[in-house]
């Protein structure tokens, strides 16, 4: 492919000579601006009378040579007009990924990539909440079976719901299933919102799995809590599990010199304590010991780094938790 450029010019020449020397000097000075370029010369009005003084027109078409082809620097037999907007090098459109400006080519693309630790802290990031929504889905799904299973949540109370008797029977399993046992909408509704509120709180602070063994030790503690007020009751519920993570968190909030009552986790842990005692037929020990568990776990998990003596303070608290727990659940029978 040839380009072709057409260039006007009006020269006012003084007399012959002096448009022979104009005439000279603007084709050397047109060569010079188009480099090795041919230029043909096609003058509408020639410059031989000398006394001519009016402007006079000349019209150079330059010729510029074809444009040399590009490939593409990962498909070398493929010829582009493209560029990568980020290092300027040509690429072919399967190279290309549109960018916020222009496209950037495959080596641009993987070298803006974060490298897998970051990516692996980012997906982290992401599930900082997995444990908090695996148990409401667990909580959701044991209240749905309930319902549809047994007919009635009065019919799974009994199924499932902790009382004495059971564990004199040998039904231990009840300390776990009363834990996702709800007697009601409003019972599972307010269990979960704070449930997801708190899990926001702590799960990113101790992580997947401490977070899930702290659940499970306040729900050890309410637990025997009940037991301990209410031997011949029958309850259930995640309030003591709930419980225990309110007062995980306002336990370390002023392990970190953060006043609870000056924030919302305070105020909630009171307000609910004084609707424990205030409204008959809720299982204070349920509430109390789960809060009571919560605390003190709480305060081995939650401690600020540099008083911290051993990380496995941390683990070892729930567990040991959950095994007093169990002990004092057997020293009622």
């Amino acid at each position: 492919m040839v380009n072709h450029v057409a260039v006007s010019i009006r020269l006012a020449p003084q007399n012959a000579s002096d448009g022979k020397r104009r005439w000279s000097s603007l084709k050397e000075f047109v060569a010079q601006l188009t480099g090795t370029c041919h230029i043909a010369t096609r003058p509408k009005q020639h410059l031989a009378d000398a006394s001519h003084r009016e402007l006079t027109r000349t019209l150079f078409l330059v010729t510029l040579p074809p444009p040399s082809l590009e490939y593409c620097v990962k498909h070398p037999d493929t010829a582009t007009g493209r560029h990568c907007t980020r290092c300027d090098r040509p690429a072919c459109n399967n190279c290309l990924t549109p960018a916020p400006v222009g496209s950037h080519c495959a080596d641009c693309v993987r070298s803006a990539r974060p490298p897998a630790r970051e990516r692996v802290r980012r997906w982290n990031a992401v599930q900082q909440i997995f444990a908090t929504r695996v148990l409401i889905a667990l909580n959701v799904f044991a209240f749905l079976w309930t319902l549809t299973s047994s007919g009635s949540v009065e019919r799974s109370q009994f199924d499932l719901g902790l009382s004495l008797v059971f564990i004199q029977n040998g039904e231990w399993y009840r300390i776990v299933t009363s834990g996702f046992l709800h007697f009601g909408l409003l019972h599972i509704g307010m269990n979960m919102l704070l449930l997801w509120q708190l899990g926001q709180l702590l799960e990113p602070a101790l992580g997947q799995t401490k977070f899930t063994l702290l659940y499970f030790a306040s729900m050890f503690g309410g637990a025997a809590g009940a037991l301990a007020l209410t031997p011949n009751g029958l309850t259930g519920g995640a309030s003591g599990a709930v419980f225990g993570l309110m007062a995980a968190a306002a336990v370390g909030l002023q392990q970190r010199g953060v006043n609870p009552m000056r924030t919302g986790i305070g105020t909630t842990l009171v307000l609910n304590l004084v609707i424990t005692f205030a409204i008959p037929g809720i299982s204070i020990g349920g509430h109390v010991g789960g809060a009571l568990m919560g605390a003190i776990v709480g305060y081995a998990m939650l401690e600020p780094r540099w008083t911290r003596t051993s990380p496995a303070i941390a683990w070892a608290a729930p567990v040991i938790a959950m095994a007093l727990s169990v002990f004092a659940i057997g020293t009622m029978l």
